[in-house]
């Protein structure tokens, strides 16, 4: 299906409005330090900024506010609420009332919701002593730990997702080995559980090593003066590890949330189309339908979490002491 993606002459003149006051803050800059200094070198990622990220965001908020004659319109956030609203403009004012409201959108973002919560919330239950083990200066093998990590991430989303179904599917390696000890095979593919299950496995790495960052950071000292005051190794850890370690748990936190509500191929390969998360239905509305209006609002609503989420990391950590990988 073609979709027409011409703009209105306004949105031309935003996007050279733009181009213009960057080339006109370029050349204010070099006027003002008297030359081209070091700061002038991310002029070129600024302009990749505007370009890929800027821009973009301007046509999801056009396209959201607009239908598809390019006439102003909220209709697009009243399908979101309402998802039979479309099939009450078919059938008329009449036989509106007869139909219930639907709420296909609303229940797919609040499991998606739930979703990302639970792989958060197992993700920080999982890589928490990881990171605890691996940034213990007395643990030989924090090093190993640590390459076990990473050597999982060289490989490809996609394969990384594809190889459990390997394990998981009917004839897999889990159910034969069951088979072999006389019990019967279940049903591990196709359900939420395997979903969750692809969603912590891919995303416990960006839990993991904020986390590792925050207490590697953290001066030995502080734990011998702890330990000479009297505390036990479980008051040095409540009351001292942890709570230095919060921004790096905070930006955990938010790396695999975010990620956990808009992700799409996970529940496609190992959901089997019995599940879906936000994210498939943001593809679905671009992809399936062509419904490039009804998209945008669902990606301008994805946004705006993802907006609150970073307002939360940055009171939580306005230094950004925990938004480091390695």
């Amino acid at each position: 299906m073609r979709y027409n993606v011409s703009l209105p002459w306004w949105a031309y003149a935003v996007m050279g409005l733009g181009l213009a006051v960057f080339i006109g803050l370029v050349g204010l800059s070099i006027r003002r330090n008297h030359g081209i200094k070091r700061s002038l070198f991310s002029a070129p990622y600024t302009m990749w900024m505007i370009l890929f990220t800027i821009l973009p965001c301007i046509l999801i908020a056009y396209y959201a506010f607009t239908d598809t004659a390019g006439n102003f319109t909220l209709d697009n956030f009243r399908t979101f609420w309402d998802s039979n609203s479309e099939m009450k403009k078919l059938v008329g004012e009449e036989y509106a009332a007869s139909i219930p409201r639907g709420t296909v959108n609303v229940d797919t973002l609040v499991y998606s919701l739930w979703m990302a919560f639970l792989c958060t919330v197992i993700s920080l239950l999982l890589g928490y002593p990881a990171a605890l083990f691996m940034a213990d200066r007395q643990m030989k093998l924090g090093a190993s730990i640590v390459v076990l990590f990473v050597i999982p991430m060289w490989m490809n989303f996609l394969l990384r997702t594809i190889a459990w179904m390997s394990l998981l599917e009917d004839n897999g390696l889990i159910n034969m080995m069951l088979n072999a000890m006389g019990f019967k095979s279940v049903r591990l593919m196709y359900n939420s559980g395997a979903v969750l299950l692809g969603m912590v496995y891919n995303y416990l790495p960006f839990m993991v090593f904020p986390i590792y960052t925050s207490l590697s950071k953290q001066n030995p000292s502080l734990h011998e003066a702890a330990a000479d005051l009297g505390c036990s190794p479980m008051q040095t850890l409540t009351k001292v590890t942890m709570p230095l370690s919060l921004p790096g748990v905070i930006s955990g936190i938010t790396m695999v949330f975010m990620p956990s509500v808009t992700t799409f191929f996970i529940p496609r390969v190992l959901g089997g189309g019995n599940t879906m998360m936000f994210g498939d239905l943001i593809e679905s509305k671009f992809l399936t339908e062509g419904n490039w209006n009804g998209g945008s609002a669902l990606s301008l609503i994805m946004m705006l979490l993802i907006l609150i989420s970073l307002s939360i990391l940055r009171k939580a950590d306005p230094n950004g002491e925990g938004s480091g990988i390695v």
